[in-house]
């Protein structure tokens, strides 16, 4: 493997992976000038068959450069990598029947097609055995609830309604590694507690390795026991959610709703950060659980509501930066 060691259980490998874009600006009228931009800038981790990784970041931090470079759509400009002991750059073709991957903002399917013409043109592009094609579709469609939108253009179908059928699209071959960016993008409630419970079983069943990037912590809190956040193209973390909540000290809110006005809400474990009229939003620890709290608002104070809101990824990532003075990346496991 040209001198990149792996074990059947190591599904994905990069090491020092690295992608330079050459960006031309104008200097004056008549010049311009070159310069590097380096999107994925000496990224190595291992994805062990099986787990299930959370893949995060800001805009612009080289999550999907990433991700391109794993199915072999860019080049890298240094480093090495492997998926299921396949260079994408050189086998792309034959690693294609070996992966699935679903982009939050851009759809696989035929646009004028219902979704049944578009799978069955899935089936024989990837030459799944009828039988086989049959199991994986009913199942997709009873645990995605797309019954009703089989013979639905995709141009016709919402966000959310493509979203699902565009997984579904991406699992009909059987893939070993699945890629997912943003797959909860513009869903309501309902449809992405559909698609967790999906992904879940997916992995759980049939063992399909994830890599999931996204912009809601939640997906990553109900999927993935483990994440790696990236930044200005350089590994910051790898670890448990927990951990990256304590490196970046992030909070929760709670938010909650009284029968009337009130003075600031006082009770252990959270303090008041924001009182509008009869609301009041409750900061506290990210890792801590959110269920005692409630517990002791509901006792202390006439309750109408409440809601937990999740920190962003953005604020999470910039307490971790406060936090480490150097710069250096935290709890990057080599």
């Amino acid at each position: 493997m040209s001198g990149m060691d792996t074990t059947r259980d190591e599904l994905i490998v990069l090491e020092d992976l690295e992608k330079v874009f050459q960006v031309r600006r104008k200097a004056g009228r008549f010049r311009r000038t070159r310069t590097e931009v380096r999107a994925v800038d000496g990224i190595s981790f291992t994805v062990r068959r099986g787990e299930m990784v959370g893949y995060i970041g800001p805009n612009g931090a080289g999550k999907s450069t990433t991700i391109k470079m794993l199915t072999g759509i860019l080049t890298p400009s240094g480093g090495r990598l492997r998926v299921a002991g396949i260079d994408p750059q050189r086998e792309r073709a034959r690693l294609a029947r070996r992966i699935g991957v679903v982009f939050g903002q851009r759809t696989t399917l035929w646009w004028d097609l219902p979704l049944r013409d578009s799978y069955g043109l899935v089936r024989r592009m990837y030459r799944v055995p009828r039988a086989r094609f049959r199991e994986n579709l009913e199942r997709c469609v009873e645990l995605l609830d797309l019954a009703e939108l089989l013979d639905v253009p995709v141009r016709q179908l919402s966000l959310g309604q493509r979203m699902r059928g565009d997984i579904a699209a991406a699992l009909l071959h059987d893939p070993e590694v699945l890629y997912l960016d943003e797959p909860t993008i513009g869903l309501d409630v309902i449809s992405k507690a559909k698609v967790r419970g999906f992904l879940r079983d997916l992995n759980a069943e049939r063992g399909t390795t994830v890599l999931l990037t996204t912009h809601d912590l939640t997906d990553i809190e109900q999927l993935c026991r483990r994440v790696m956040v990236i930044d200005h193209g350089r590994l910051m973390y790898d670890g448990d959610l927990a951990g990256l909540h304590e490196a970046g000290a992030s909070e929760r809110q709670l938010v909650v709703d009284l029968e009337r006005e009130q003075p600031p809400i006082s009770v252990e474990g959270a303090r008041t950060v924001r009182v509008e009229g009869p609301r009041q939003w409750l900061a506290f620890p990210a890792g801590a659980s959110a269920a005692p709290l409630v517990a002791r608002v509901a006792e202390a104070y006439p309750l109408v509501d409440l809601s937990v809101q999740e920190p962003d990824i953005e604020d999470v990532i910039a307490r971790m930066y406060a936090g480490d003075a150097q710069g250096e990346a935290v709890g990057v496991t080599s």
